[in-house]
Order: structure tokens, then C-alpha cells, then sequence
């Protein structure tokens, strides 16, 4: 369960760095209010899985997962660059995630 937490807390962490960029700096009400709740999702769903995880897995994989979701939703949404090199880099990120939830 630990780990089911952290993985939504990871996609809400996806969800509010993308909804920061529609916030227009906290200037539109809506996409702010959906960004400040899922800011909050995303801490507290972090915080009940560290009662379990240790703290350096949990953040890692939790930071990990909002930085690989981030870049997706960018190239997807935003229509950011895709280049080998970003998708290798995202590739290093996601192989990091996975050893650490192997090792952990």
C-alpha cells in the first residue's frame, strides 16, 4: 500500500508542476485551486508513505516519478523538444526509480 500511495503522490506531483504553467503565476482561479490541491495531495500521500518507506527511497522515487511524468506531459501538452538525448536522460531517471523500488 506504501508504494500505491507514492505512486499517486507522484502523479499529483506530475499534476501540479504542469498546472503551475496554466496558473499564468497564480493569476487564473481555477487551474490555481487545482494546482494547490493536488500540491497538497501530493505531500500528504508522501508523508503516510514515508510511516513505512525510508525517506531517501520515498523522496527519490517520488521527485523521480513528478520529474519523468513532467517531461512527458511537457512534450505531450506543451509540445516541448523531444531529442535521444532527453529521452535517454528520462530513461536514466526511470531506471533509477525502478532499482530503487528493487532495492528497497
Amino acid at each position: 500500500m506504501p508504494w500505491l500511495m507514492l505512486l499517486v503522490a507522484g502523479l499529483f506531483e506530475v499534476g501540479w508542476a504542469i498546472g503551475l504553467k496554466y496558473t499564468e503565476g497564480f493569476t487564473r482561479f481555477w487551474p490555481s485551486v487545482g494546482t494547490l490541491v493536488a500540491m497538497v495531495a501530493s505531500v500528504g500521500l508522501l508523508g503516510l508513505a514515508l510511516r513505512t518507506l525510508p525517506v531517501g527511497t520515498a523522496y527519490a522515487v517520488w521527485t523521480g516519478i513528478g520529474a519523468v511524468g513532467t517531461v512527458v506531459f511537457g512534450i505531450v501538452l506543451l509540445g516541448e523538444p523531444v531529442s535521444v538525448a532527453r529521452l535517454v536522460c528520462v530513461g536514466l531517471i526511470v531506471a533509477g526509480i525502478v532499482g530503487l523500488k528493487l532495492t528497497a
